[in-house]
């Protein structure tokens, strides 16, 4: 299996956040309000929210540009030449440029770089700013209507012929920095239903444009939970919930952004089934589940019918059981809410 290191030691680390915290300052403040990735006070919330207001002012058909292992071919020279441009410091461009240099280790013997920046490497988000700015200079002073996230480019335009022509001009300008468009990546498309960063558009009453978590990132939650929530893992109720916090909460904190609180409502509903049914597989047997919900307040009627479907864990949690172990309930012990 192919193995990959970068060299640079932990020295080499230190002085590339010492150069980014001086390089931020000077650099940032002359990229284009249209990129959003990887700069001070910006994320993607901003870049989802450009994106929507262009749809929502008429701009139908996205180009969706995906550059192909943009990190690893990042040419050296013609980043160092736009640095200079900016920097006109030879000094620091020969530290970024050992930095940039700094071999790989593959299978054990070390190989000279030429071309890419390490990933995870402290420098290699603002140096990808520097080269992407070009483009996006360009595209402002023709007027266009884009968002860009790192390497994930869309422009907004109102035809598909339009967006024909967009797409001819990126190739050209991001084939002038030796750079690729992913083609099974990238596409001219209807903006509506395209996903961006995790989210989706979508036309609710009033022909308002709306923003929702897309079929992916979806998916993924779900999967996740379902890992998270498995009766077999031998775990209490309560430490159930404190595996479950910091990846809901988290999820909860960059898809916040979504317009969908009926969603968010039947995803907290599903959760807490999974979560009752926990509940009903630990205890087991019948007379511990009336034993247990009687001590919790249900019943006697509704402690003996739980009771005498036992078995029945998933369609058994989701009835009387709601009675019992209310939204309250799963409130004290800290499981979170999307809605």
């Amino acid at each position: 299996m192919l193995y990959e290191t970068i060299i640079p030691t932990v020295t080499d680390r230190l002085i590339q956040q010492a150069l980014l915290q001086v390089l931020q300052p000077i650099l940032d403040p002359t990229f284009s309000e249209h990129s959003h990735g990887c700069r001070p006070g910006r994320r993607a919330h901003g870049a989802v929210l450009a994106a929507q207001a262009y749809v929502q002012a008429g701009r139908r058909v996205v180009v969706d540009v995906d550059l192909e292992k943009f990190f690893d071919r990042v040419n050296h020279d013609i980043l160092i030449d736009r640095l200079n441009k900016r920097l006109g410091d030879a000094g620091v461009s020969r530290l970024i440029r050992a930095y940039l240099d700094s071999g790989i280790m593959v299978n054990g013997v070390v190989q000279q770089r030429f071309e890419g920046t390490p990933q995870g490497g402290p420098l290699s988000p603002l140096l990808a700013n520097v080269l992407l700015d070009e483009v996006d200079k360009e595209l402002e002073r023709r007027g266009h209507c884009f968002v860009r996230y790192a390497d994930d480019c869309n422009v907004y335009v109102r035809s598909r012929r339009a967006g024909e022509r967009v797409m001819q001009l990126l190739r050209r300008l991001y084939g002038k920095l030796h750079l690729t468009i992913n083609e099974a990546k990238s596409a001219l498309a209807s903006a509506l239903g395209r996903k961006f960063l995790g989210y989706e558009l979508w036309v609710a009453k009033g022909r308002e444009v709306k923003r929702k978590v897309a079929a992916k990132p979806m998916a993924t939650y779900k999967a996740r939970i379902r890992k998270l929530t498995r009766r077999s893992a031998g775990r209490s109720l309560a430490e159930v919930v404190q595996g479950l916090r910091p990846y809901v909460l988290g999820w909860k904190a960059y898809f916040g952004l979504s317009q969908t609180p009926g969603v968010w409502r039947k995803l907290d509903e599903w959760m807490r089934h999974r979560l009752r049914a926990i509940q009903l597989w630990q205890w087991k047997r019948g007379s511990t589940m009336y034993r247990e919900l009687r001590a919790m307040g249900a019943s006697n009627a509704v402690a003996k019918q739980v009771a005498a479907n036992s078995r029945c864990w998933w369609r058994n949690s989701d009835r009387l059981l709601k009675s019992v172990l209310t939204i309250a309930y799963f409130d004290s012990l800290g499981v979170p809410r999307l809605s």
